[in-house]
């Protein structure tokens, strides 16, 4: 028996990656640097095992597919992580093997939008709607894309 209205749906899915980084900013002197990171500013850097966990939908119908079942193969899915995440962050220093992050301080909000960037050329338009990334337990960036601040 069909449905007879559509039925609609969010697929979450989570990678863990493991990396190095060091908080340091170019634009501050060593001393402002060690203020303000503390000890993430450690010259020899310090790691983190990461989790990214994604939302998808569909931008203006989180319609599930009627044929397949599905809002989006779960297998595209996890090659879309794999190469949007996993190959260029897994056991990486972040500020040494990403290029991204020669220019841009390695903190998890930055790593938020380099995994957003990243995925939005491989998924279809419109379909990621968050990324959410635990540096650890305690400390976790949603991002959206941008997003205009109102006051």
């Amino acid at each position: 028996m069909a449905p007879s209205a559509a039925r609609l749906a969010r697929i979450s899915r989570a990678v863990t990656f493991s990396a190095c980084h060091r908080l340091h900013s170019k634009s501050l002197s060593n001393e402002e640097n060690r203020k303000l990171f503390g000890k993430c500013n450690n010259p020899n850097g310090h790691g983190h095992n990461y989790k990214a966990r994604l939302l998808i939908s569909l931008l203006f119908s989180l319609q599930i597919d009627p044929v397949s079942g599905m809002v989006i193969n779960l297998t595209d899915l996890k090659e879309y992580m794999q190469e949007a995440i996993m190959e260029p962050l897994d056991h990486k220093n972040l500020d040494k093997d990403v290029p991204y992050f020669a220019e841009v301080v390695s903190t998890t909000e930055n790593l938020a939008v380099f995994i957003w960037e990243n995925l939005k050329k491989l998924l279809p338009t419109g379909t990621l709607y968050k990324v959410k990334v635990y540096e650890t337990d305690q400390n976790i960036v949603v991002y959206k894309g941008e997003e205009i601040m109102s006051e």
